[in-house]
């Protein structure tokens, strides 16, 4: 199942296999996208679908260095060379909309913006920058219903260069303890205004910049990239978590999303999502239900046969192996990654990977 054609909606996929997003940080220090990218993306592009890395809508948004932006026509024209990439192999290319919120720090960020979260808590850990080396997080400041309209205003302006830009849609990065996964738990959440308090409240932020979204560019074009249980950059588990994620996906799914994406890091040891929890999460969304977290060949098409998901997402396996697909087919030894080259500058670690013919 995992290579066969799949059709839904307007979507045309020549397999069902995924690349999931993967922060590479090989975007120019003004965060513009560059040829490096587009050879990058292009070698894996008979994946079913790509999902770039985390792109930011902002400057606010910029918390790592050497992340790409899109929210100037600018980024929108540098990215043409990669969706031409892509789409010249005949693969399919969604652009993943990463606001860092509070995991930032002020030497990663533009003149001018600021480091931005639900409050005033600072992120635990220490993130890198180009210029100071290894740093705390930077403080937030907690964001007024005026800055929570403007980020919605900064995803729906995002979302329509994305389609200048040439990208078959966008996913809304909701996990992994980034802005909307800040509102959405209650360990960074601590609002008791309308964006925090309750299940609904906590939720809303998600739903709006959804909402919004598929409103500015269509609902075949937005899917959002979800972690309950996830553990990364402060967040964890909370008592009503299968609860208010269920109650998102039904809210989700009435908006017309065009699919839920999934991540569980147990194989990087965090939790792992309940398999129960999981089937509940699919069955209560009208739409695709990606896969992702550790995934072989075989565990991929055992997990498509049990209909537990409709698409496979692969990481680090799509990282150091461009020709993924074929490998997979031939059940052929994959490259191992370089872990020591996963972020720095340059082509070594990045388009280097040999293909299988080689």
């Amino acid at each position: 199942m995992l290579f066969e054609p799949f059709t839904v909606r307007s979507l045309h996929l020549a397999n069902r296999t995924v690349m999931a997003p993967l922060t590479r940080s090989r975007a120019t220090p003004q965060h513009t996208p560059n040829a490096l990218m587009a050879t990058y993306y292009g070698q894996r592009a008979t994946a079913g679908l790509i999902i770039t890395e985390g792109t930011s809508p902002s400057p606010d948004g910029l918390g790592y260095p050497r992340i790409p932006g899109l929210y100037d026509a600018a980024q929108a024209t540098a990215w043409q060379d990669t969706t031409k990439a892509v789409h010249d192999r005949g693969g399919k290319i969604f652009v993943q909309f990463m606001h860092c919120g509070r995991v930032a720090h002020v030497a990663n960020l533009p003149a001018g913006a600021e480091v931005l979260g639900p409050g005033t808590a600072v992120c635990p850990g220490e993130m890198y920058t180009d210029t100071l080396g290894m740093q705390p997080h930077s403080p937030p400041r907690a964001m007024s219903d005026d800055d929570i309209a403007r980020v919605i205003d900064e995803h729906v302006a995002a979302a329509k260069l994305a389609m200048e830009a040439g990208f078959d849609g966008v996913e809304l990065h909701g996990a992994n303890g980034y802005l909307i996964e800040q509102f959405l738990n209650p360990r960074v959440n601590l609002r008791t205004d309308g964006y925090g308090g309750s299940n609904e409240r906590r939720n809303r932020l998600a739903l709006e910049i959804a909402r919004a979204t598929i409103a500015a560019i269509g609902r075949d074009r937005v899917g959002m990239r979800l972690s309950p249980y996830g553990v990364f950059n402060g967040t964890g588990e909370f008592p009503e978590v299968e609860a208010q994620y269920l109650l998102l996906a039904h809210s989700l799914s009435a908006l017309g999303l065009l699919y839920l994406h999934l991540v569980d890091h147990s194989s990087m040891g965090a939790p792992p999502v309940p398999a129960d929890f999981k089937l509940a999460l699919r069955a209560g969304f009208d739409g695709l239900f990606i896969l992702s977290g550790g995934f072989d060949h075989a565990r991929a098409e055992q997990d498509l046969l049990e209909k537990r998901g409709d698409l496979i997402a692969f990481g680090r396996p799509f990282l150091a192996n461009p020709d993924l697909v074929a490998r997979m087919r031939q059940d052929a030894a994959l490259n191992p990654p370089e872990e020591a080259s996963f972020y720095v500058p340059g082509a070594k670690g990045y388009t280097d990977y040999p293909a299988l013919a080689a």
